[in-house]
């Protein structure tokens, strides 16, 4: 199990800047969320491999820009259009070959047109991923498709190994479900997670600040798959500073010690 930080956190700092802030402070993995097209040049992506090699971070995953396109350009019946994005997408996976991520994060479609047509466009990105060496894992988004634990459940036994899942602690409390549920609806395919605290004062908090049971959690969470990423995840409204993030990474890091 290993623990890291979004750069998203500190948004809307330059991701390099947000990388940098994270290394300097221990952060020893990380998710990097791009933000724009420039980012995906390949001569930028050498930069951020070779901050994270200068100071031994790990990125484990990406987490694109382009989310809030999907449902128009991959889940739609003008044909042209998934071949278009199919191809620009190739552009992250290329980005995620120079910076080391194995994991992309796959929001998907918000309109429902069938499961069988959810899963015949997301195995189309799946397998143009696998070509890469990438794992692309849709996540619970409380406004998309994936809000809900039944509709996971679902597309996992129709889509087999051809299925992986990002589990969102707040994406899930905010659907009315509980993150529990999705790990019951996705099993084994559970790879990445994107964590928070919840509680009375909001669904996305820093450790220690709501009331969320962490311990069955990793418990639960360690038996389905014990190589999963756990990477937190705040909104910038959610925190005061970078000691914020750094004290919540190293609680989740001792809580994942046990497991080790």
């Amino acid at each position: 199990m290993k623990i890291g930080i979004s750069t998203a956190c500190l948004f809307p700092k330059p991701i390099e800047e947000s990388l940098y802030e994270l290394a300097v402070n221990g952060t020893a993995c990380t998710e990097l969320f791009i933000n724009t097209h420039s980012e995906l040049k390949k001569s930028f992506a050498h930069s951020l491999a070779n901050m994270l090699k200068r100071f031994d971070v790990r990125c484990v995953s990406v987490h694109p820009f382009t989310c809030e396109i999907e449902q128009l350009m991959f889940f739609s019946e003008y044909e042209r259009r998934i071949n278009d994005i199919l191809e620009y997408y190739k552009l992250y996976f290329q980005f995620m070959n120079i910076v080391g991520a194995k994991i992309f994060v796959f929001h998907g479609g918000k309109a429902d047109k069938g499961k069988e047509f959810y899963c015949e466009r997301y195995s189309k990105l799946f397998r143009l991923g696998k070509e890469f060496g990438v794992i692309t894992a849709i996540e619970n988004v409380s406004r998309c498709q994936s809000h809900s634990s039944a509709f996971i459940r679902d597309i996992s036994s129709m889509l087999g190994n051809e299925f992986a899942f990002v589990l969102d602690t707040k994406q899930a409390v905010r659907a009315g479900e509980t993150p529990f549920a999705f790990l019951d609806a996705a099993g084994k395919s559970v790879v990445h997670v994107h964590i928070s605290d919840s509680g009375e004062l909001g669904d996305c908090l820093p450790i220690g600040r709501g009331n969320f049971r962490f311990k069955p959690f990793f418990d639960k969470l360690n038996a389905l798959n014990p190589d999963v990423n756990v990477i937190l995840e705040l909104y910038r409204s959610g925190f005061c500073g970078i000691s914020d993030l750094i004290s919540s990474y190293n609680v989740l890091t001792k809580m994942a010690q046990q497991y080790r």
